[in-house]
């Protein structure tokens, strides 16, 4: 009878771990119904989720990002350590964009909501989104300070048992190129924690739950046991890995020593760049948060992510490394290289369990702060028109590594799993026309599994009149590389349509009368090219994905432009 009861108990925990993950989805979905930004509304660039009163992740939304959530994951600390939850009141929201103690830059804003039932603090819900602007240099690498780049919101009330705090917002508003957007978005992150704390309530009324104590120790004891149990499977040693990036104004290498012990993984960044002087820099905080997603996604992908299931990952990062910035050091796009490190995760589990790892990826998103109007062209112009004044972002993505049994994916954003941004959304929002956006043909990687596709861009200033835009692009010296014979992706491209190549990093102006090409890479192919199914390369090439040139030269596959296979031939060419 004891045991049945003891399986009961389990399937009703169960049940509530169930019913909570609804509950941090519905608030995610809320801020993306209520934002203002279309980095939260049309990208989801966001992360939300549910905390005990220590500060520990018990369950986050499906909807985010890695690097939001898993950063989030800590800062909850962060704000304990300031304002201990004995000392909470309902209808207090607290806030910061500490990159040290946030996600990493100025643009991402957490807020930390505190959840009451019958006058008693049960919980915290927490939630991070990118906004357009926080003033400064606007998002992009040419800071030689954090202070450059933005408002720096230390860990402050915004609001006040329900009261929002005027002074605070008067700063925002002041410090912001778009007061409304900013204004609004705060609104709407504060707004989804209050209906998460609703719902949770509601939650904790129909299961008659006093404390979320006993259910946060069902979910820490499983959510552990099972990781480590994953963890158990892989053959234990020591494997290295390094990658590439282009750098600012020189390339950086980053290194990882991987040490597989019976119930954690241990990861030594030992040899890695130093820092840079330009905003590429990588707060610790942010490298935990994708180093362990590239862990996870691989050992454990389906164990929900949280608190204890992170814990048996663990990071030693050299202090003034590149992913280990110290402030006040510049880190507006520490995406540029954090983005990077699942890649150089699985290149070390590739060499222990290589048949769920995949080749190498854009990785980076290439995601252009564009602006235009007075801010750009000021008095310059004499007589000639000038955009309105704008500021907007808009994320696109390369395409994906080939995976052991499928091709990689097109244009497809990871590891940060943001979507791309509708074109209709950007030109609604600014005037910006984007001339074309398709896929980019022969920039996958090769192999017998082919890697995704990256994308081509044209965009211009509306009535072709000069913008800027404010580069932070990276693959483009260093390919997405292939694994096991795979070829590498294709490199990106940045240049005006006239045939200037542009930096990679850093504020351009793209004159009147020309537009912006952007080339993002593709993922690399994995296994030779000639043990490629002919009719798959056949169906490629009537999709418009490969060429006729590169079927024979790279897959050894004679077929014409409707795909139909010289099949004398191709036994030739792979003879």
């Amino acid at each position: 009878m004891s045991n049945e009861i003891g399986a009961l108990a389990k399937i009703h925990r169960q049940i509530m771990w169930n019913r909570l993950i609804a509950v941090v989805e519905e608030q995610a979905q809320i801020m993306i119904r209520t934002a203002f930004s279309t980095t939260v509304r049309e990208a989801g660039d966001l992360s939300a989720g549910i905390f005990d009163l220590q500060g520990r992740m018990m369950a986050q939304a499906v909807t985010g990002t890695p690097g939001h959530v898993n950063s989030m994951a800590e800062s909850v600390g962060h704000f304990l350590a300031k304002f201990p939850a004995g000392t909470m009141k309902q209808g207090d929201h607290y806030i910061t964009n500490d990159p040290w103690m946030g996600t990493g830059h100025l643009h991402d804003l957490t807020v930390v909501t505190p959840a009451f039932r019958n006058g008693q603090i049960v919980g915290l819900f927490a939630n991070t989104a990118h906004v357009i602007d926080v003033g400064g240099l606007g998002m992009g690498p040419e800071g030689r300070s954090v202070y450059e780049e933005g408002m720096y919101i230390p860990r402050v009330k915004c609001f006040d048992q329900g009261q929002p705090n005027e002074t605070f917002f008067d700063f925002m508003r002041a410090g912001s190129r778009l007061p409304v957007e900013l204004e609004g978005d705060i609104y709407s992150l504060c707004a989804c924690n209050d209906a998460g704390a609703r719902r949770l309530v509601q939650m904790m009324d129909e299961f008659e739950m006093d404390s979320l104590d006993p259910l946060a120790a069902f979910i820490f004891d499983s959510s552990h046991r099972a990781t480590v149990a994953e963890i158990a499977k892989i053959g234990r040693g020591i494997y290295r890995n390094e990658i590439s990036s282009d750098g600012y104004d020189e390339p950086v290498t980053l290194k990882a020593e991987m040490t597989i012990l019976d119930d954690a993984i241990e990861v030594d960044y030992a040899g890695t760049s130093g820092v840079s002087t330009r905003g590429i820099n990588v707060p610790a905080a942010y490298t935990r948060a994708y180093s362990c997603f590239g862990l996870k996604v691989v050992i454990a992908p389906e164990i929900p992510n949280n608190w204890a299931s992170l814990a048996p990952f663990r990071m030693k990062i050299p202090e003034g490394c590149i992913l280990n910035a110290p402030h006040p050091y510049p880190v507006s796009v520490r995406h540029v290289i954090g983005h990077l490190l699942p890649d150089l995760m699985m290149g070390c589990l590739h060499q222990t369990i290589p048949a769920r790892v995949a080749a190498e990826g854009a990785s980076s998103l290439w995601n252009p702060p564009l602006r235009g109007g007075s801010g750009i062209s000021g008095q310059a112009r004499g007589n000639k028109p000038v955009l309105p004044d704008f500021e907007i972002i808009t994320f696109n993505s390369g395409g994906t590594g080939a995976r052991p049994t499928l091709d990689g994916l097109d244009a497809t954003a990871f590891p940060s799993g943001v979507r791309t941004m509708p074109v209709e959304a950007t030109e609604n929002v600014a005037p910006i026309i984007i001339w074309r956006k398709e896929l980019r043909e022969d920039s996958g990687g090769a192999g017998r599994t082919r890697g995704g596709l990256g994308q081509i861009m044209e965009i211009a200033g509306k009535g072709d009149l000069e913008f800027a835009v404010n580069a932070s692009f990276d693959r483009i010296a260093n390919a997405p590389k292939g694994r096991e014979g795979g070829l590498l992706g294709a490199p990106g491209v940045v240049a005006e349509k006239g045939g200037k190549n542009l930096r990679t990093k850093g504020l351009q102006i793209i004159p009147d009368g020309e537009r912006l090409i952007l080339q993002l890479p593709g993922g690399g192919g994995l296994g030779p090219p000639t043990e490629r199914d002919p009719a798959l390369v056949a169906r490629d090439v009537r999709a418009g994905v490969v060429s006729v040139a590169n079927a024979r030269a790279l897959y050894k596959v004679a077929v014409d432009t409707d795909g139909i296979i010289d099949t004398t031939a191709t036994k030739e060419l792979r003879a």
